[in-house]
């Protein structure tokens, strides 16, 4: 019995997935068709045809879910304690100090095996 309203609601998902993307299409195609017009007109429809496309998705089933993910993102995101200016900086700082002594140490490995090297094959002096 569950089986016919999920198939319709899978149904109407699809053809509200399928008109939003047509909707999309037409408006990009439009945004080119009228060349001739302002650019702030054509970018104002683009951005008018892509909220009611969102609109109409937001209604389907993968919509919703979407949405719901956006949310816990967001209220995630709240729970995030930034670093302060101090520890940025001091961080910045000490990664910057390692990639010099890191950059200086194999600078000199290299050296190293250079001169190892044109010992061993008789081209040093």
């Amino acid at each position: 019995m569950t089986s016919k309203p999920e198939a319709e609601i899978g149904r109407f998902d699809t053809l509200k997935w399928a008109f939003a993307v047509l909707l999309l299409v037409g408006a990009v195609v439009a945004f080119y068709w009228y060349h001739e017009q302002l650019l702030a007109i054509r970018v104002v429809g683009l951005l008018l045809a892509l909220a009611v496309s969102v609109f109409i998705v937001s209604g389907t089933q993968l919509g919703g879910t979407v949405i719901g993910y956006l949310r816990d993102s967001r209220t995630e995101l709240r729970k995030v304690v930034w670093p302060t200016r101090q520890e940025t900086l001091q961080t910045t700082l000490a990664v910057f100090l390692m990639v010099t002594i890191m950059g200086v140490f194999l600078w000199l490995l290299d050296m190293l095996l250079l001169w190892g090297v044109r010992v061993l094959t008789g081209q040093g002096s």
